[in-house]
């Protein structure tokens, strides 16, 4: 595997841990609005996940299918602190941290001088996406702190 592809296999399973992770918080959450913004948000990391894949696919190299021991550790972590506080903030704020993790991820990605143009050109395309995903869970995290 190239090593634009193992960046964007990277890429494909913290987006696939994100994915899993807001249909998971959708499903434990009770706030119908926080419930239709998770829903839509794991749609969103789906079509990224698509997009790296098809990109992955076009390169000649076969995608990941697993997310990542860090977002399956992030997710119980999520649930431990559900239990213990204010629910949809905890979902919130681990979803926000999961977030970080992704356009870090991004970031790095699109600056390393060994991405392909063409694997460049899908992270260029996709990397404003990947900003207000993380800007929205961000703002909603510090909404629900100020109300608090």
């Amino acid at each position: 595997m190239n090593h634009s592809n193992k960046n964007l296999n990277d890429l494909v399973s913290i987006a696939r841990d994100g994915k899993d992770f807001y249909e998971h918080a959708a499903a434990k959450v009770d706030d119908p609005a926080l419930k239709t913004v998770f829903t839509r948000m794991a749609s969103v990391k789906n079509d990224i996940v698509q997009s790296l894949s098809g990109e992955i696919r076009a390169e000649g190299d076969k995608p990941t299918t697993a997310g990542t021991l860090v977002g399956e550790i992030g997710k119980i972590y999520g649930d431990l602190r559900a239990l213990v506080g204010n629910k949809d903030y905890a979902y919130v704020a681990q979803l926000e941290e999961s977030e970080d993790r992704l356009l870090k991820a991004f970031t790095d990605a699109i600056a390393d001088k060994e991405t392909s143009a063409p694997a460049r050109a899908v992270l260029d395309r996709l990397a404003p996406i990947i900003r207000e995903c993380h800007n929205s869970m961000r703002d909603r995290k510090l909404a629900l702190k100020n109300a608090a």
